[in-house]
């Protein structure tokens, strides 16, 4: 159980034995921090929980109270599993995306790290280097599969983490995009029934849209990620042919499964024979001493195929991704060969000429440390300026922030009004296909905050408490 959990728990425990009765004020958020020695972020999640669950009621500048008869009040019943005969999302991420391509604009909805944190001077001299030695044949000795050195050097690190994967099995591809749309290509056709987890990367939904497949959303918790008892009542009851989900550093929830619940998904998948598209582009950008295995690691009947990618960890403009495909590498090689024809040549021989150099274990110990102190830094900087209204939701690794309004107001609106002001945001809506999470947004801490941003995340929680209270004045609370 997570530390927030436990607190909630604990004043659930102290109002069923009549500490706090209804009415009462319970402590501040102030007050819990330096009684329980937790962080604010904590704590605030502790009591949001509550208010999700009925438990408690927060009054604006006032505080929080115990709700009325709350031992008899339960959580809304959220739809665990949600169908898509036709995805029709592709319009609204787009216009998204366009409305935040303006670069005075400030990038919290951006998807892609801080550029600057890449070694942007050593791999251009790898880039030069390979162009003064490449030969004429260089193009046809870099078709697909890819690189013979790249996918070597590949299989190499997934060796170090005792996965036994052959240079055969793996198929260089133009970015992890590619790699996670030539996947779901290979093992699916028009029509086909596709598993997203709700919320998902929006890339997801718009390749189910490309591919006219038709998608279950499977809900998925923000510390503990999909519900595996709704993914198998979705295979009991669907003809799934395909799962495509991330398992290390959610985008945009941000959590890591569980070794014992990759363990468990990949039981499940296999019993009931359904392929695993695994998107594990964030997997070098995990928290503490260990990098997370993916589920992969647990599949010994082939029936995964692990996507990523060198964008989000060492440059994102060469575009060299993979997928170890195992059975399916064929398909997947036959398809690229009909689509892009092959991945750029001289950027893979410039990713196989830098990894020879031996700076990339370097270059991403300092990025993950980067990456940890500014999202934490970031949180707790919105955290002073954002309503409590607002829940922070901190996963370790990756950096992405996922942040909840109040249920009544919307992010989509949240976002028109935050672009006015030149501040992008990522809405919920462009994460799934329902309206269940239209009050939630992403917020990227990868880049470098000064006064500018911290001005903005001031600009964003002014808007925030005027939309509540505009709505408290029509009476919708």
């Amino acid at each position: 159980m997570k530390k927030y959990q436990q607190l909630a728990q604990k004043l659930i425990d102290q109002i069923e034995l009549g500490v706090w009765i209804p009415g009462d004020k319970l402590p501040s958020i102030r007050e819990l921090v330096t009684t329980s020695e937790m962080s604010f972020v904590t704590v605030g999640h502790a009591y949001h929980l509550l208010e999700s669950q009925g438990r408690v009621i927060a009054r604006p500048q006032s505080g929080y109270y115990v709700a009325p008869k709350a031992d008899n009040l339960k959580p809304h019943p959220v739809s665990q599993v949600n169908q898509d005969e036709a995805v029709d999302i592709n319009t609204y991420i787009f216009e998204v995306m366009q409305a935040g391509k303006d670069p005075s604009i400030i990038p919290f909805g951006s998807g892609f790290p801080d550029p600057l944190l890449f070694p942007h001077q050593q791999l251009n001299r790898s880039l030069v280097h390979t162009s003064k030695t490449t030969s004429a044949l260089s193009v046809i000795n870099n078709l697909p599969p890819g690189n013979i050195d790249l996918r070597q050097a590949i299989a190499r690190r997934y060796a170090q983490q005792g996965m036994s994967i052959s240079p055969e099995e793996i198929v260089i591809t133009a970015g992890a995009l590619e790699a996670l749309n030539l996947s779901l290509q290979a093992v699916t056709e028009p029509g086909d029934w596709v598993i997203v987890e709700n919320p998902c990367f929006y890339n997801a939904l718009q390749a189910l849209e490309r591919l006219r497949l038709r998608a279950l959303s499977i809900a998925t918790d923000v510390d503990e990620g999909i519900n595996l008892e709704a993914l198998e009542q979705a295979l009991i009851d669907y003809p799934v042919k395909a799962c495509w989900l991330m398992t290390n550093c959610q985008n945009p929830l941000g959590f890591t499964l569980s070794p014992e619940k990759k363990r468990r998904l990949i039981a499940l998948l296999t019993k009931y024979k359904v392929v695993l598209i695994e998107d594990d582009v964030y997997s070098e950008l995990y928290a503490g001493r260990d990098k997370p295995l993916p589920a992969k690691a647990w599949d010994t009947e082939d029936m995964t195929l692990h996507c990523s990618s060198f964008s989000k960890c060492l440059v994102s403009g060469f575009r060299i991704g993979w997928v170890a495909a195992g059975k399916h590498a064929p398909r997947v090689q036959q398809l690229q060969f009909m689509s892009t024809l092959s991945t750029s040549s001289p950027m893979q021989l410039a990713i196989v000429d830098y990894l020879a150099t031996r700076s990339y274990e370097q270059h991403l110990r300092k990025l993950r440390r980067t990456l940890s102190s500014r999202k934490k830094s970031i949180g707790q900087i919105l955290q002073r300026h954002l309503p409590r209204e607002v829940s922070i939701h901190y996963n370790e690794g990756g950096y992405f922030l996922w942040l909840e309004l109040p249920r009544n107001l919307d992010a989509s609106e949240l976002s028109k009004k935050t672009l006015a002001q030149g501040i992008s945001i990522a809405p919920g809506k462009m994460f799934s296909t329902s309206d269940l999470l239209s009050h939630c947004f992403r917020i990227n801490t990868s880049w470098e905050w000064g006064e500018k941003e911290e001005t903005a995340a001031k600009t964003i929680g002014e808007i925030i408490r005027r939309m509540i209270i505009q709505s408290q004045l029509s009476g919708q609370v």
